[in-house]
């Protein structure tokens, strides 16, 4: 993420959760050594180098090729598409993990885009050697714990209250051990996940 992306970020922030981030707590986070986060873009003309970047930049190839399906499939025009659809935060402390954050816009949800944001975040922790990885999910929404598990993420808590708009609880969920054999598992995933969007470009 840059600062340029933050309007369209705390957008998408403003549609999907009842209590959004500021701009300016995504601006902190930007300059916070601890923090890492993604987004998922549909622009073709930005070349980087980075680790974080080159997976950003894969994130965004399948973007565009989830544009192109979505304009074939419905035959009719589509109106602008944002620049950002979807973005997700990680934090780093000691060897934890914490995934803060996921979303998508809800424009472009059920096209695979959270479930890229989580590889990448899944990613990005095994290469700053963190031994597990953690986050809260409301005990409601089933639909991202079914995701959350199918990574390997188990229950291993709960937090009372924890969502201020309604004071509904959080389930703490963890992958306990980021070794070697989750890795393989990730990347089994992962090559599964691209097999699945590229079979639906094609359709």
């Amino acid at each position: 993420m840059e600062e340029a992306d933050i309007p369209e970020v705390v957008h998408i922030d403003q549609l999907s959760f009842s209590t959004p981030w500021q701009a300016e707590a995504y601006r902190r986070e930007l300059t916070q050594q601890s923090s890492h986060f993604f987004v998922v873009r549909l622009r073709q003309d930005v070349a980087r180098s980075d680790g974080q970047q080159k997976a950003d930049g894969g994130l965004r190839s399948i973007a565009r090729r989830l544009s192109s399906l979505l304009r074939r499939r419905d035959q009719r025009p589509l109106r602008p598409a944002p620049r950002v659809l979807g973005y997700a935060g990680l934090w780093l402390w000691l060897d934890e993990a914490h995934i803060s954050t996921i979303a998508v816009h809800p424009d472009w949800r059920g096209q695979g885009l959270g479930e890229l944001l989580l590889v990448a975040m899944l990613e990005r922790a095994m290469e700053l050697k963190a031994a597990q990885c953690t986050l809260e999910v409301r005990v409601s929404n089933e639909v991202a714990q079914n995701l959350y598990k199918k990574y390997g993420f188990a229950y291993a808590g709960i937090r009372r209250h924890y969502y201020r708009d309604n004071s509904e609880d959080a389930y703490i969920m963890t992958v306990p051990a980021l070794d070697a054999a989750y890795a393989q598992r990730l990347a089994e995933l992962k090559a599964a996940l691209w097999q699945r969007l590229g079979r639906e470009r094609v359709r």
